[in-house]
């Protein structure tokens, strides 16, 4: 007892639950930081759906790249849907308008990360090809990509290997730069979505056709991959597991 009228164990359970009650409070509200205003189904809708509490003020991180970055009013995100409902009830599923691997709808969908590379602890550009990391390599038991034929879907013959880009941090192959057939440019495919048959020489690549791969992102350094661009270049591969060919976006049944 505290003087003759306050339980002290009694007063310690008070302060938890307020303290509890107001750490669901920070923690339901800093959940807010994107994504809100919540967009509505209803095009002609001017409600703002926020809920409660509503979205915390801006607030600025100090990136590791020394960068700020600024996440303010609930970052929503204003970027042009290119799909429309297939019916006008709420909820209904969207159907594309347009190329939906280029336009990024569904499995093709990619976030708004940050235009430059990811770079190591050390603070060198994290993911490169062979001809900038020149002191890796790939083990001899393994089969050596460079020269291969990559192969789409309908086993059409895209382009042919050029280079392996490396991940400095995991020690892995994170692409393969394809030099694509008739072109002179390049492009990257996820060393993911690859299968690699050492015996016939060949890379095939399911996700998408050979026709596909001319559309695929383009890097605007030839030597390093921005953040944004991995996540577009994903995309867009993924996005060709749906869209690449009529029949897959049918029920198997």
């Amino acid at each position: 007892m505290i003087g003759n009228d306050i339980d002290l164990a009694s007063a310690l359970l008070y302060v938890f639950w307020l303290f509890f009650a107001g750490l669901i409070w920070y923690l339901h509200r800093e959940n807010k930081r994107e994504g809100y205003p919540l967009v509505s189904d209803n095009p002609l809708s001017r409600v703002s759906v926020v809920g409660y509490p509503a979205p915390p003020p801006s607030k600025t991180y100090l990136m590791a790249s020394g960068e700020k970055f600024v996440v303010a009013g609930g970052r929503p995100d204003t970027r042009e849907i290119k799909a429309a409902p297939v019916s006008p009830y709420p909820g209904s599923p969207l159907e594309p308008t347009g190329n939906p691997m280029i336009d990024g709808v569904g499995p093709a969908s990619w976030a708004e990360r940050s235009d430059h590379p990811d770079h190591t602890h050390e603070g060198v550009t994290k993911i490169v090809p062979l001809r900038v990391a020149s002191d890796y390599y790939i083990e001899g038991r393994d089969p050596q990509p460079v020269g291969m034929v990559v192969k789409g879907a309908d086993g059409v013959v895209a382009g042919t290997v050029k280079d392996v880009w490396v991940d400095r941090s995991e020690y892995l192959a994170r692409y393969f730069e394809v030099a694509l057939a008739g072109r002179a440019d390049t492009v990257l495919v996820p060393h993911n979505f690859c299968r690699v048959d050492g015996g016939k020489r060949e890379i095939r690549v399911a996700a998408v056709n050979a026709e596909h791969f001319a559309s695929a992102p383009r890097l605007k350094n030839p030597d390093s991959v921005t953040l944004l661009e991995e996540d577009k270049i994903c995309g867009y591969y993924g996005g060709g597991t749906l869209y690449a060919t009529a029949d897959r976006k049918e029920p198997f049944l």
